[in-house]
């Protein structure tokens, strides 16, 4: 080996190590040490000058120099230690090193190390091996790699269960989100509720999304490490899980000797939501970082899932607290024809603060009524709950109108003191009892509400002079009190400020009004009670033109006979949809 069979080459990072001058050369005396082959470096102002051999031997890189036959005349220290098969004096092939024959590109495995090895060609046909040893860095770099895959997969993860809003959904993103990363088949089981668990499974297919289906099984029938799991523990019996995940059927294509598989629990608030169990070929063993990427995985998913069930769980509480608080339609009567229309300022709620309804009385009468509360929307809705309650109580002990608006106004003071409320309501409450002839006769309370309309066999329209104070607001209110007589086939016809005060027109600032009510109405006096209810509601919305307005309820009560009955509601619909008038019976 020459200076010019070095020159121009980089042999390894540079480092220069001065060593004792007693410290003998890692080099062989032998055949390997070539006695004259370098020149020795200049002199650095007086002090010994090292040997070639010396900076070679702390290189970074291994050396191993071949003549033009290929066989080895030097090997360095380092390249004894990575290739101790490197025997110098025999052929480099002989050494059996695949990287060295072959020239593997990227490096190869050997003896357990990651090594690269490059070949420099020297003069005389010789040629000069540079052999590294790059596990350190390789594994830095797999380790970098693989925890940017991992923290890309909890990324998307996140993206994905967001904002959850159904348990079901949820449950069948998390177990598509773990196939394949995590498994090749993952089981999500929710912990159970009435005694019944539901559980999710995805599996890997040819194609790129995985097929998801579901189940149910019964809480005692659940695998023993899933209940196990259920409870916070983390079973990580390998055989054990494989085989009951396999009996219950869940680990299709997997068999229980080629899988393993791994339960993790999804933290909920209290307990585990649910868990999570992940299987796969055995050439794929979990190891630590697949645990703790499963870990992260459940916890991910059980927020979500959390989450999910708290909306549904709070879903379920106003769905039926909502509909409670509905308008409840007239309970059928002899002789009485109802129609009622409903339309809540807040569309999306359903509920508001008018309402309306009817209670039989033992004599054959029914107690009849329609109100407005203060106020809109949630809060509204509660204080007409409250106020039917008090109405379905006391007629019970009451059946005169005005003495019953008067208890009514009582409790109301009552409840609304108590609560530090000051809420009040409007009202029309009657008692309509049938006739021989087929007539009803209805005698009506007022407390502060819009005077009620009467539809004649004429095709007239009466305003019934009915006033009165608000209830809920003094001890002793001015009640004002009326009777009125409906032939066979007239029409009574009460109604909430929401459809006078409708504000609409050309200008859209203009109220409805009472005046064009009854103009309306003039006419409409063949019409059955439900459709008559359901025009005065179509008229309003028709005249809003889509804007904003208050509450609309809307009561109707037709004397339809003796042998009629009052079996029919039409509810109020979305406007655009034509209806077809109904005829009576």
């Amino acid at each position: 080996m020459t200076a010019s069979d070095v020159r121009d080459w980089d042999p390894g990072d540079g480092r220069l190590s001065t060593p004792s001058t007693t410290r003998p050369s890692a080099w062989s005396a032998d055949v390997r040490r070539p006695t004259a082959a370098l020149p020795p470096l200049a002199p650095d102002r007086g002090q010994a000058t090292p040997d070639w051999l010396e900076v070679v031997e702390h290189f970074r890189e291994g050396l191993v120099v071949c003549d033009a036959d290929g066989v080895v005349r030097h090997v360095s220290p380092v390249a004894e230690r990575l290739l101790p098969e490197v025997t110098p004096g025999e052929l480099l092939s002989a050494a059996g090193v695949p990287g060295l024959s072959e020239g593997v590109p990227g490096g190869f495995t050997h003896r357990g190390r990651r090594l690269t090895a490059r070949q420099v060609p020297l003069s005389g046909d010789r040629c000069c091996w540079y052999v590294e040893d790059v596990t350190d860095s390789v594994s830095r770099a797999d380790a970098l790699l693989a925890e940017r895959a991992r923290s890309a997969f909890l990324a998307v993860v996140g993206d994905k269960l967001g904002n959850p809003l159904h348990p079901d959904r949820a449950a069948a993103a998390v177990v598509r989100l773990a196939v394949p990363t995590l498994a090749e088949v993952a089981v999500l089981v929710l912990a159970p509720r009435a005694g019944r668990a539901r559980w999710w499974r995805a599996s890997r297919t040819d194609d790129e999304v995985p097929n998801v289906d579901s189940g149910v099984l019964a809480g005692g029938e659940l695998p023993t490490a899933i209940a196990d799991g259920l409870t916070g523990a983390e079973p990580h019996a390998v055989d054990w899980l494989v085989e009951q995940a396999v009996d219950a059927g869940w680990l299709p294509g997997l068999a229980g000797t080629e899988s393993a598989a791994r339960v993790v629990p999804l933290p909920g608030r209290d307990a585990p939501v649910g868990v999570l169990l992940v299987a796969r070929r055995a050439t794929r063993w979990y190891d630590e970082d697949d645990v703790e990427l499963a870990r992260a995985f459940a916890a991910r998913a059980g927020a979500a899932l959390t989450t999910a069930l708290l909306y549904r769980d709070q879903a379920e509480v106003a769905d039926t607290l909502q509909a409670s608080l509905l308008p409840v339609e007239p309970v059928e009567a002899v002789g009485v024809q109802w129609g009622t229309a409903y339309r809540p300022a807040q569309a999306g709620l359903r509920i508001g603060g008018d309402f309306y309804g009817s209670h039989r009385l033992t004599d054959g009468g029914s107690v009849f009524f329609l109100g407005d509360v203060s106020g809109k929307g949630v809060e509204a809705a509660v204080f007409t709950g409250q106020l039917r309650q008090c109405l379905q109580a006391l007629h019970r002990l009451e059946s005169h109108p005005a003495r019953l608006l008067r208890l009514l106004n009582d409790a109301l003071l009552e409840t609304t003191q108590a609560h530090g409320q000051g809420r009040f309501a409007t009202i029309v409450l009657g008692v309509a009892r049938p006739e021989r002839d087929g007539g009803l006769t209805l005698a009506m309370a007022g407390g502060g509400h819009l005077p009620p309309l009467v539809l004649r066999a004429s095709g007239e329209v009466e305003t019934v002079p009915l006033r009165g104070m608000l209830i809920g607001v003094v001890p002793d209110p001015r009640v004002g009190e009326v009777t009125v007589r409906l032939a066979p086939g007239e029409t009574c016809l009460l109604y909430s400020d929401g459809v006078t005060e409708a504000r609409g027109g050309r200008r859209g600032d203009e109220q409805f009004g009472a005046e064009r009510l009854v103009t309306a109405l003039t006419g409409c006096h063949r019409m059955p009670a439900p459709a008559l209810a359901e025009r005065v509601e179509q008229l309003t919305c028709d005249w809003l033109a889509q804007g904003d307005h208050d509450d609309i309820a809307v009561l109707a009560l037709r004397a339809a006979g003796l042998s009629g009955r009052g079996a029919r509601h039409l509810h109020s619909v979305p406007a655009g949809i034509d209806q077809t008038e109904e005829t009576d019976a």
